[in-house]
């Protein structure tokens, strides 16, 4: 009887061990929730056709890594450059659409939606980086980006310094020092109608052209030239198909990183102000970049074999100024207490 009573009890305590062995480990206190898993981070795509070397492509991933940075991953940036997504003119209708998040743009582009904005779209709008980029970068340039969001549903962040234009020609058989030169000269511009006035005020013949079809035609004579920042010219190669560039200054490029409306307003406050700091960060670095390769450069396109020419830059000013005033159109739709005030400011 004694040996069955130890057998029993030795049962017993196998059973007793064998369901504590089934239990779940936890270190919660009895009747504490199980922790929620990790939120999946928010993804945002950037589109851009600029190429790889360009320092507002390079910038797209300083912002990337900064807005990953200062949200501790809750944010993530993918990147998309050269046109892998979409073309320039239709990244412009993808971020109205909700189809990408972020691109870039321009009051070039704005300006078919926005009509004021085709006055910072003009020729000899600003008279240096500086008046430009504490234009946008104010108080003055919070109220336009806040009434472009509110018209077209897309809101730049920042404006950062893509360059100065300057025109980039093959060799169409003379140079260029005046706009009476230019009669005939197919120039290749974006496809929007503020930057084919541009092209206009130029004395050319404006072409439009999506940006990544520019090299070839360049290379073919299907375009007699372009026009686009020093930095630009160096990266998309453009040197190796022209001959001239004419030091024209004719635009000081504002640059807008630019994100989709309703996704913007999605974000926790905390995130946006992660990501204005982040555009803060990426636009030093692309106008330093930017500033520092344009005082170096011509060194550099003489040495490739081009031609630099130091026009007549009154004459352009002058035939750009009456081209513009000539267009009534256009400049009817102009702000002029704003634009009096913004001329105020020029240094």
């Amino acid at each position: 009887m004694q040996h069955q009573s130890r057998w029993i009890v030795a049962v017993l305590v196998i059973a007793a061990l064998l369901v504590t062995a089934c239990q779940p480990v936890t270190t919660a206190p009895s009747g504490a929730a199980a922790p929620a898993a990790a939120a999946e981070p928010i993804t945002l795509t950037f589109s851009s056709v600029s190429v790889p070397e360009d320092a507002h492509t390079k910038g797209m991933e300083v912002f990337a890594e900064e807005v990953a940075r200062l949200t501790n991953g809750e944010v993530k940036v993918e990147v998309y450059h050269s046109g892998q997504l979409f073309t320039q003119e239709g990244e412009q209708a993808a971020i109205r659409q909700g189809n990408v998040d972020m691109v870039y743009g321009g009051p070039n582009w704005v300006a078919e939606f926005v009509p004021y904005m085709s006055m910072f779209a003009a020729p000899y709008m600003f008279t240096s980086y500086e008046h430009m980029s504490n234009t946008f970068n104010g108080e003055i340039g919070q109220q336009i980006f806040d009434d472009i969001a509110q018209q077209t549903g897309v809101r730049p962040l920042g404006a950062y310094y893509l360059g100065t234009r300057q025109v980039n020609l093959r060799d169409i058989g003379r140079e260029v020092h005046t706009p009476k030169d230019m009669q005939g000269v197919k120039l290749r511009m974006p496809n929007s109608p503020t930057w084919l006035f541009m092209g206009e005020a130029l004395g050319a013949s404006p072409t439009p052209l999506a940006f990544t079809e520019v090299y070839l035609a360049l290379q073919t004579g299907t375009i007699d030239g372009q026009d686009n920042p020093l930095p630009t010219d160096r990266n998309a190669k453009f040197y190796e198909v022209t001959k001239y560039i004419v030091l024209t200054d004719h635009y000081i490029n504002p640059l807008f990183p630019m994100i989709n409306e309703p996704r913007w307003q999605s974000l926790s406050p905390e995130h946006q102000e992660a990501i204005l700091q982040a555009v803060e960060v990426a636009r030093k670095f692309v106008d330093e970049s930017n500033l520092q390769q344009e005082a170096e450069l011509l060194q550099f396109f003489e040495e490739e074999g081009l031609t630099i020419i130091v026009p007549d830059k009154q004459a352009f000013i002058d035939y750009a100024q009456e081209k513009v005033l000539g267009n009534t159109e256009m400049t009817a739709t102009w702000n002029m207490d704003l634009f009096e005030q913004i001329q105020a400011t020029a240094q």
